[in-house]
């Protein structure tokens, strides 16, 4: 569903107001049709009250509207903050290639898998493309989806829409027309930013790691000028101001109202909002924020500034609550108490969803390629607690409808792995499930061990809340299927 947000009329108004104080000749009101009646008052300005409520309105839906963008950057500070690849880390135009899951200790991304081999890159592409060349991958299956400076996937490359043939491709501006070696496919990128956020499938044992890291290693990338050249790897930059420790999130929300928009103008230039965006871009000038143009506040109304003060507030409850709304408006499922999406990686003009997925999964697919589904609360709607045992029944022949794999991880009520002795984050296609007689499989969700066969079937949770979220990759688009909802996850039942 898109929301078009209106512009209000009261800043309108001062502007109009303003255009007339500058000297702009206004037209001659009507002759009265009765003699030596008195003109008609003009209109009164607002109220400073009246100017703070629509600043604090307009700042929230900014806010909003430019969280994704802002998190992506923050994102790309911390990641790319280093000399040469390390660990998680790499500098642009560099690949890091995780070698193994993430543990509990990994805290830079929420919502992170433990199912694929991360191969990632953030490039730049405002001068001047970049080309990636990609090894054969048979029947292993990857996916190497494109995000823009606002998290859309505009290009997603993988097992289910190229193959698994090798591959070059070059990621283009989106102001660039040159033209690309012979061989070399396009993909443009609505931003100068660009997140190639690749997942590799692994089972995870040591073996099926070797063969992974083979093929990540395998993966390379140029700008365009460095094609077919012996091109030399440039050093990264090490900006000290850049916290690596503190979450992304936190660091995001640690910002105020001016800083925040500062550097939303700021990013705005080389990373331009959509034409679907014009509503919010005009409404956004009204307190001063508009593509291209430094946020400047030493013009601005006393009034719009103290709107703008509890803004970030405000947005970040509307953004925490879009789950709720998103159910009410339809935009979302609830189904035997799983929340189901599908509509990620491609948002339009739902602001307040793009912005809710960057808070809690940034770099999420497509629908096509990976649905994400979220539990908070069992089948009687009561939030998941690790003081109660909990179980989650597949009937025989009705487990999740996947063309590649699926997953079932267990999240901190912040969307972090919970640590445990096991280093189990999750479950799925690459488990070795243990199997009821009648061909039904029992996953138990609870803090201690429930011994015997059914650890194999155990994902430990911590002392206090958690959360749930079932992965389908390359889900099946004919019945049954989640994507038309001919198929439900079954609910969560607390254990007597």
């Amino acid at each position: 569903m898109k929301r078009t947000l209106l512009v209000p009329c009261t800043l309108a108004v001062l502007a109009i107001l303003a255009l007339a104080a500058c000297g702009q000749k206004t037209p001659e009101p009507p002759a009265s049709s009765n003699a030596g009646e008195a003109p008609a008052a003009p209109p009164a300005a607002p109220s400073a009250a009246a100017r703070e409520q629509e600043a604090r309105e307009i700042a929230v839906d900014a806010y909003i509207f430019g969280y994704p963008l802002v998190t992506m950057e923050m994102t790309r500070r911390v990641l790319t903050n280093v000399v040469a690849p390390t660990g998680r880390q790499a500098p642009m135009g560099q690949f890091v290639r995780l070698r193994e899951y993430p543990t509990a200790a990994f805290r830079e991304v929420p919502a992170a898998n433990a199912d694929t081999l991360y191969t990632a890159a953030w490039f730049d592409v405002s001068r001047e493309p970049w080309i990636v060349s990609q090894p054969e991958m048979k029947d292993r299956y990857f996916l190497m989806p494109m995000l823009d400076g606002w998290t859309t996937v505009f290009a997603a490359p993988g097992t289910r829409t190229t193959g698994g043939g090798a591959q070059k491709y070059a990621i283009t501006g989106p102001g660039w027309s040159g033209k690309l070696p012979p061989g070399v496919s396009e993909y443009k990128s609505p931003t100068a930013i660009v997140w190639l956020l690749g997942r590799i499938y692994s089972s995870g044992t040591p073996d099926d790691y070797k063969a992974v890291h083979a093929l990540q290693d395998r993966f390379t990338a140029v700008p365009l000028r460095g094609y077919g050249e012996r091109y030399a790897v440039t050093a990264g930059r090490v900006d000290p101001d850049v916290d690596d420790k503190l979450a992304v999130r936190s660091q995001v929300d640690q910002l105020d109202a001016v800083a925040y928009f500062k550097l939303l103008a700021e990013l705005m230039v080389t990373n331009p909002p959509t034409a679907e965006d014009a509503a919010v871009v005009a409404r956004m000038a009204n307190i001063g924020l508009l593509p291209g143009h430094a946020f400047a506040t030493d013009k601005l109304d006393p009034a719009v500034l103290k709107g703008l003060a509890d803004a970030p507030t405000i947005a970040r409850e509307k953004i925490a609550g879009w789950m709720t709304a998103a159910v009410e408006a339809g935009d979302s499922r609830n189904e035997n108490g799983w929340r189901v999406t599908t509509r990620t990686g491609i948002y339009g003009t739902d602001y307040l969803q793009r912005a809710f997925i960057a808070t809690i999964g940034l770099g999420a697919n497509r629908p096509q390629d990976e649905v994400y589904t979220t539990s908070v609360a069992d089948a009687e709607g009561r939030p998941y607690s690790g003081s109660n045992d909990y179980r989650l029944h597949f009937e025989k022949g009705q487990m999740p409808p996947v063309n590649a794999f699926w997953s079932l991880t267990l999240y901190d009520s912040d969307f972090f792995f919970v640590d445990n002795e096991l280093e189990r984050y999750a479950l799925g296609s690459h488990s070795r499930l243990r199997t009821n007689q009648d061909g039904s499989v029992d996953i138990y969700l609870q803090r201690e061990s429930p011994g015997g066969d059914r650890e194999a079937n155990w994902l430990p949770a911590p002392d206090g809340e958690f959360i749930l979220m079932l992965r389908l990759y390359w889900p099946r688009e004919k019945d049954p299927s989640i994507l038309d909802g001919s198929w439900k996850i079954p609910p969560v039942t607390l254990v007597p």
